[in-house]
């Protein structure tokens, strides 16, 4: 797989996994596909000025198991279950950054695409049984491995976060609203493999730097999808800002603060004669 093909593929599952129709009290079929295209701006990596806009192919999934789901809420498999708590499987991804198209990491090596993998708790605050709107406090824990032909190992990140979800928003019929903040803690191998310039990497420009672990800086994001038929719409905005991150300091990192974003659009042409169990 090239870096270019992992980036795409990346940004897909982050897309599409994200900003998925959830299943709602009503019975849904227990899995729906369909394709289409999505527009993306994102940046290279978290603190990096420089974004790309991409214009791809968006496959489209939803899967309503008992144990193992894909929905608007991502990729992940149940472990434990009840009124209050869930224990996850958790599924993340980031993208390859190609140092010969980064000023800032010209003459260093590349960063392969990783995947990161880990459980989250997930604890249900609160649910309107009438609306569908429900607050959530989901605490994921992932290790996270390069996607190459030999892995490697690269650190843990944690991002506990608070998440609204809000089905059908008055105003906007139709509309299925997400919006989740919370901060993000990355290790001293997570930030060493991102931020860390080596004697041998260091320039007039570039000093060598240590990064450590610790605070990553705080996330925001806004998602908005809806059904039409056979039709699905989905659009996303993320805020970054880095200010007081533990790898602030490095050189690599030239933007304390970010807006990314993508719009998609899917014609759903299959789906399962089988039902899925309603949703708590």
């Amino acid at each position: 797989m090239t870096a270019r093909t992992a980036r795409r593929v990346l940004a897909l599952a982050a897309f599409a996994g994200s900003f998925s129709p959830a299943a709602q009290a009503r019975e849904e079929p227990l899995w729906e596909a369909g394709f289409g295209g999505v527009a993306l701006e994102l940046p290279d990596y978290r603190g990096s000025s420089r974004s790309r806009t991409y214009a791809l192919p968006l496959p489209f999934f939803v899967y309503r198991g008992e144990v193992f789901k894909a929905d608007r809420e991502g990729v992940r498999g149940i472990l434990f279950d009840s009124e209050r708590v869930e224990l996850q499987l958790s599924v993340g991804a980031s993208l390859p950054v190609d140092s010969d198209r980064s000023p800032l990491r010209e003459g260093m090596e590349s960063l392969s695409p990783a995947v990161e993998i880990g459980p989250s708790l997930e604890v249900h605050l609160w649910k309107s049984r009438a609306s569908g709107a429900k607050v959530d406090l989901r605490l994921p824990l992932r290790a996270a491995l390069t996607v190459e032909s030999h892995p490697k190992y690269i650190g843990v990140q944690f991002f506990p976060h608070l998440n609204v979800d809000l089905e059908d928003v008055p105003g906007l019929k139709g509309w299925n609203v997400g919006m989740l903040a919370g901060p993000v803690f990355t290790d001293r191998r997570y930030n060493d493999y991102f931020y860390s310039v080596g004697e041998g990497d260091a320039t007039a420009t570039r000093p060598a730097y240590a990064a450590k672990g610790g605070y990553g800086g705080m996330q925001f994001i806004l998602g908005a999808s809806r059904r039409i038929e056979q039709w699905w719409l989905g659009a996303y905005v993320r805020y970054d800002t880095l200010r007081g991150a533990a790898f602030e300091p490095s050189p690599l990192v030239d933007s304390r603060r970010y807006v990314a974003g993508g719009i998609g659009l899917s014609w759903v042409f299959a789906q399962s004669g089988r039902k899925a169990a309603p949703a708590r």
